[in-house]
């Protein structure tokens, strides 16, 4: 197992020099619990004290700069309370994840992407039910919509962490200017800027589903998102939890609607090929042709922002930026289809409980958003401490009153078909088979 674990290095200061350092402000390093607890910095951590010289484990899929980014965004944390939080990220999280608890070796608390997953060791009885003081935070930081992903059975396991927006079609700025287009905000006029930009010779839009042992997942995302917006969130949730089948007709008027785009020879796929092209190209490859002018549009999540070539400019005024994807039925609301991970507890010692409550306030939110390149629909997130432009417009989306949030149904379904038989389907769909077929096939391995 491929394992990316940041080395914790710890070191001590001695004689005057540490005398001295001790009298600054928290967060000189790594010398926790010592006398800069008491700094005036230090004050907002009160609460979490009392745990001084304890190790609480975090396992994840958060790897490489994003694991540093972790660690930098409690290390006051660390240093005012001297809780010494031991992060672990791997690329086989969802699978070692499983092995870990069942083998009795489960971490203190884990980042559960997938409510599905989270549900399963919760049903287990492997999960430990979040305490008062997180449960309160969550009530007061997520709306309703959040809190269900991680409420099995009545009982509420754990805040969110990050999270992200799948709803946005990224786009050229400079090219829409001296096209002379712009950003639409209804489905049709979607429709009728994609006809305008096949007319003007450029292959409207671009798209990808290579994923390696994940192919497939990023057309589920559309049919989720088209599907949220005919059916509304009654229907959608109906369809995730299987209260209607996988087929039901609605459903593949949603797949038959996004087909008039994904299937339409004239619309894709720019810089690739033929509509054929869009399952052997690459996830993160996919939209980079707007770059080049190839194509216009690209259905993708906020996290493509990492995925433009260097120096890309992502701004409203830049290279490539984002806007919403729109509504088709007014009535049903703004949907914005999304995802993120859940601070979930295999242990409920007291200091494990104290980090799960941290990691459900304002101030940890507004911690790692200032390092940048994160999202939370925590609503004590500052916007003035979100840097990156489509992070501010995700954080912004996910706040407002309007938004109808809903969690990606792949990961919401039992992994065998969410991850299985559904991302197989799509890839299946892509290269031809019909809406009926393909639904059908589904919903007969959904048992």
């Amino acid at each position: 197992m491929a394992v990316f674990t940041r080395p914790r290095q710890a070191f001590a200061i001695a004689g005057a020099l540490g005398l001295a350092l001790s009298a600054t402000a928290c967060g000189t390093g790594n010398d926790k619990g010592s006398s800069n607890a008491d700094s005036a910095e230090c004050a907002a951590y009160d609460t979490y004290k009392g745990h001084e010289g304890k190790k609480v484990s975090i396992y994840s899929s958060i790897r490489d700069i994003e694991a540093d980014r972790l660690d930098e965004s409690w290390k006051t944390f660390e240093d005012c309370t001297g809780i010494d939080i031991d992060h672990e990220g791997s690329p086989e999280f969802e699978a070692q994840l499983p092995v870990r608890v069942d083998g009795g070796n489960a971490p203190d608390l884990a980042f559960i992407p997938q409510p599905g997953l989270l549900k399963r060791f919760a049903d287990a009885g492997k999960l430990k039910p979040a305490n008062a003081e997180t449960k309160a935070l969550a009530e007061q930081n997520y709306s309703a919509d959040w809190l269900k992903y991680s409420t099995v059975n009545g009982q509420f396991y754990g805040a969110p962490l990050g999270s992200n927006v799948k709803s946005f079609v990224w786009y050229s700025p400079k090219m829409f200017k001296e096209k002379g287009w712009t950003a639409p905000t209804t489905w049709d006029d979607l429709i009728k800027l994609s006809d305008t930009i096949a007319a003007s010779g450029i292959k409207p839009w671009c798209a990808g589903i290579e994923s390696g042992d994940a192919t497939g997942w990023p057309a589920t995302d559309w049919i989720e998102d088209v599907l949220l917006r005919t059916g509304g969130p009654d229907v959608y949730d109906k369809w995730t939890t299987h209260e209607i089948p996988f087929n039901d007709p609605q459903v593949a008027d949603a797949l038959n609607r996004a087909g008039t785009i994904l299937k339409n020879e004239k619309y894709v796929n720019g810089g690739f090929g033929g509509v054929k092209s869009i399952a052997t190209t690459s996830f993160q490859e996919a939209g980079t042709p707007i770059t080049t002018g190839k194509c216009a549009l690209h259905r993708q999540a906020s996290f493509y922002a990492n995925q433009w070539p260097e120096g890309t400019k992502v701004a409203e005024d830049g290279d490539v930026f984002a806007f919403y994807f729109p509504a088709i039925d007014p009535s049903k609301g703004k949907p914005v289809l999304g995802g993120g991970e859940f601070v979930a507890a295999f242990s409920d010692r007291p200091e494990v409980q104290a980090v799960q409550t941290y990691l459900a306030s304002g101030e940890y939110a507004n911690s790692r958003a200032k390092i940048g390149d994160w999202v939370s629909a925590n609503k004590k997130l500052d916007l003035a401490n979100v840097p990156n432009p489509v992070d501010k417009l995700s954080v912004q989306i996910l706040q407002d009153q309007s938004t109808v949030f809903r969690f990606d149904g792949s990961d919401l379904m039992p992994a065998a078909i969410g991850a299985g038989t559904f991302w197989k389907g799509m890839v299946d769909w892509i290269n031809g088979k019909d809406t009926a077929t393909v639904l059908q096939s589904v919903e007969s391995s959904w048992k």
